[in-house]
């Protein structure tokens, strides 16, 4: 039987949702040029047309994925009224992207790991953290907070979210609306209950 023909635009496509597939699983390391060709039916000098190499391909599917969980958790963080909420539709936004995407999500972070200083995953935080900032810097203001101090509460919040991704990412208990309900409860009832100039109780 004859080979159905791809559009150039269907021919990247396709050699996307391979690479994605292959660097989810193996990393980017583990994945060959070769082994993505192969899948798709192609030659090795398809791929290069399209992406000019591994990691061109490779850039591209990071790109998209960012660009993804981030609309998600700007869309997300944009209609929340009452800091609660924020912290709620946070929560869930990453969630659902790792229900949705999981590939994505193993890709973003199996070479780029939450707790690293550097890395796509850890600008893309970063990003998502200053839109998390701004808000938490107006609360601040209004409760009699020093709003100086909304970075520090916005990384740790984001980072308190993302690594329980990670690992929900594997555990996949509780399930995901649990999830979300433990994380805004740790996260409310803390900063409802903030101390306004908090002092160490135990000197090392």
């Amino acid at each position: 039987m004859a080979r159905v023909r791809m559009t150039g635009k269907e021919r990247r496509q396709q050699l996307l949702d391979i690479g994605r597939k292959l660097f989810a699983e193996k990393g980017f390391d583990g994945t060959s040029i070769e082994e993505v060709a192969h899948r798709a039916g192609v030659s090795k000098p398809v791929v290069y047309e399209h992406f000019g190499g591994k990691e061109g391909l490779y850039a591209v599917v990071v790109d998209r994925e960012m660009q993804v969980l981030l609309d998600g958790m700007v869309s997300a963080l944009s209609v929340a009224d009452h800091p609660r909420e924020l912290l709620e539709r946070a929560a869930s936004s990453l969630l659902d992207y790792i229900e949705d995407s999981t590939d994505g999500f193993r890709i973003l972070v199996r070479d780029s790991p939450v707790a690293a200083s550097t890395g796509t995953f850890s600008s893309l935080l970063n990003d998502i953290a200053s839109q998390v900032e701004d808000i938490l810097g107006q609360q601040f203001s209004s409760r009699g907070y020093d709003a100086k101090l909304a970075a520090l509460y916005a990384q740790a919040l984001v980072g308190m979210v993302a690594l329980t991704g990670q690992w929900w990412l594997e555990a996949r208990k509780p399930k995901k609306d649990d999830v979300v309900a433990h994380l805004v409860n740790l996260c409310w009832n803390g900063l409802s209950h903030l101390d306004h100039k908090p002092k160490r109780r135990v000197r090392s």
